[in-house]
């Protein structure tokens, strides 16, 4: 096994050497909480986590597209940054209403499949 592959596997048995991948490694963490119905409220909460990618950088390459067409540079400068926190606020929230639960058990179950995944792709070393 080349050197690089050997370093990646070191990193990746230290990965999934930490609590919370060894137990999600553990207890074949899945996503069937998501076969619940959810609450008006964890639906506002994705919805804004969504409204919020579109808040991101296309907001913010928009104000750029803008700043060019109208050679009006502040609009990029002060207007980019200014979409962007807005989109991070946004975000924000949407996690907030839609709760830690449903995060913690997407990303037990991300950090799970991420290592099995990439053990797959990596073979052991040879003894």
């Amino acid at each position: 096994m080349n050197r690089m592959k050997l370093n990646i596997r070191k990193g990746l048995i230290r990965f999934a050497a930490i609590d919370f991948v060894r137990k999600a490694i553990e207890e074949e963490a899945d996503l069937t909480a998501f076969k619940e119905k959810p609450s008006l409220q964890v639906l506002a909460g994705v919805f804004l986590i969504c409204f919020s990618f579109l808040l991101g950088w296309p907001a913010v390459a928009l104000c750029g597209i803008a700043a060019l067409k109208l050679h009006e540079p502040m609009i990029a400068v002060i207007g980019g940054p200014l979409v962007y926190g807005l989109s991070h606020l946004v975000f924000l929230l949407g996690m907030y209403f839609s709760g830690a639960k449903f995060t913690l058990i997407f990303l037990r179950w991300l950090s799970r499949v991420t290592v099995e995944k990439l053990f797959a792709l990596i073979p052991p070393e040879p003894s």
